[in-house]
């Protein structure tokens, strides 16, 4: 069985055991689990059985757990210890998981968990704190080794072994000068491998660029994708050296990614819980049913301008959704991919023209194909080349404004301050049902009565 088909089973055996009741059987499984594991299982449960595995874990567990927990549950789960248990918990922890924990915390318990920290631990918090999380200021790690371009390797590494233990997942130094300007990197394999007696301006890399504090978190990711980093320095406006980002933090990045962009469509957030109370979880989704009741009362306003032509003819009322769920259908593929390739930095001022103009070709094409195919069904079941030719021309319009308000809308809506990802399926359904519904019943009141 392969190791991943396990473990769900695993966690699928630890739900089970909870139910039934055996907390030893419980508690013995949850020591085999890493961290994110448990954190996939706390997000899994009923809050009441949150709180009982909870109390469960080992108290020097508890930090890492919480760091790679969602925003939601971990507040929750945070609300219910006391400041003593808070510190203690956080004791050890990496600081820029640190920062992600303080930042669902009240500003009395900050202010608490703050000062039980020393100075050096203390200034290096605040640094990323006062950087937006989703920066690389925020994302960074300031616990870094660097070291400078005219000592020898051998120095380092008496350096290293002084030092005993190295910040988690690194890889690599940081050549900085002496007033701590960034100048390259030293990978371990290097230092290892290369004359002792070499001086760390002979071996180092100069080719790696250092990532301002103030980059967003999307654009870190594109870069260590790009350019296959494995850790990258984090430097202020001056060039110097702030902190790190190492791989696993552009994993959740990307992750987190992911699940805003499937939940988005649904205008939902992906720090939610889903086993958050039932008045919690309805206030969160009456604002886009209420937005989508209004875009649908706007599509009927529009049908009830030609109520005098659905009541004599009759068919125009049984074809009308055909026109509206082909522009819907051509629009959203035009929107999702619009909206993945801007998150992926491949869209930008400079070739939006050039995808317009590709994408109103593709719609005029799909428009002129789909609008013979339906008029041609249209005939064969209703009967009147009329009503063919009327709903074939709909369509093909339909067609060609869903393919431009698909690359429109989510080139206009980041400039309102508008995420594309959660508003523009709203939008695009709101316009191609419109247009839909006005271009069909329009030419049929014009030509047919």
């Amino acid at each position: 069985m392969e190791p991943a088909v396990q473990k769900k089973l695993d966690l699928s055996g630890l739900r089970e055991a909870l139910s039934q009741g055996l907390m030893l059987r419980v508690e013995q499984m949850l020591v085999d689990l890493k961290p994110a594991e448990t954190a996939l299982l706390l997000e899994s449960l009923p809050p009441a059985k949150r709180e009982v595995v909870w109390k469960l874990l080992p108290p020097e567990d508890e930090g890492d757990v919480l760091a790679e927990l969602n925003d939601e549950v971990r507040a929750l789960l945070m609300s219910s210890m006391d400041a003593q248990d808070l510190v203690a918990a956080t004791e050890g922890m990496e600081i820029d998981d640190l920062a992600d924990v303080v930042a669902d915390l009240p500003e009395s318990l900050t202010q608490q968990l703050i000062r039980s920290l020393n100075q050096r631990d203390r200034e290096r918090l605040e640094a990323v704190l006062s950087y937006a999380e989703d920066s690389a200021g925020g994302l960074m790690n300031p616990d870094t080794i660097a070291v400078r371009r005219n000592v020898t390797l051998e120095v380092v590494l008496r350096y290293l072994r002084f030092l005993g233990e190295l910040p988690n997942n690194t890889n690599t130094l940081f050549v900085v000068d002496r007033n701590d300007h960034y100048r390259g990197t030293l990978s371990i394999a290097r230092l290892i491998t290369h004359d002792q007696q070499a001086r760390v301006s002979e071996v180092m890399d100069s080719s790696v660029e250092g990532i301002l504090a103030e980059t967003s978190a999307a654009d870190v990711a594109q870069l260590f994708q790009t350019d296959d980093l494995v850790a990258a320095p984090v430097l202020d406006d001056a060039g110097k050296l702030l902190g790190q980002i190492t791989v696993d933090d552009v994993v959740d990045v990307i992750r987190e990614q992911a699940e805003h962009e499937i939940l988005g469509k649904a205008g939902l957030d992906e720090e939610d819980d889903i086993f958050a109370p039932v008045v919690t979880s309805v206030g969160r989704r009456s604002l886009w049913l209420g937005i989508n009741l209004a875009t649908a009362f706007l599509a009927a306003a529009v049908v009830g301008i030609f109520e005098e032509t659905l009541s004599q003819i009759v068919v125009l009322a049984v074809l009308m959704p055909v026109v509206a769920s082909m522009g819907g259908i051509a629009g959203t593929q035009t929107l999702t991919l619009m909206v993945r390739s801007m998150a992926l930095g491949k869209v930008g001022g400079n070739n939006a023209r050039w995808l317009l103009s590709k994408e109103f070709l593709v719609g005029v094409v799909n428009g002129f194909m789909w609008s013979v195919i339906v008029a041609l069904i249209t005939v064969i079941f209703f009967g009147g080349w009329d009503i063919g030719l009327l709903i074939g021309a709909a369509v093909a319009i339909n067609l060609v404004v869903a393919a431009l308000a698909g690359s429109l809308i989510p080139l206009l809506l980041p400039r309102l301050g508008i995420d594309p990802a959660i508003a523009g399926g709203v939008v695009l359904t709101t316009v191609t049902d419109v247009v839909g519904f006005m271009t069909f019943l329009g030419l049929g009141t014009l030509f047919l009565l």
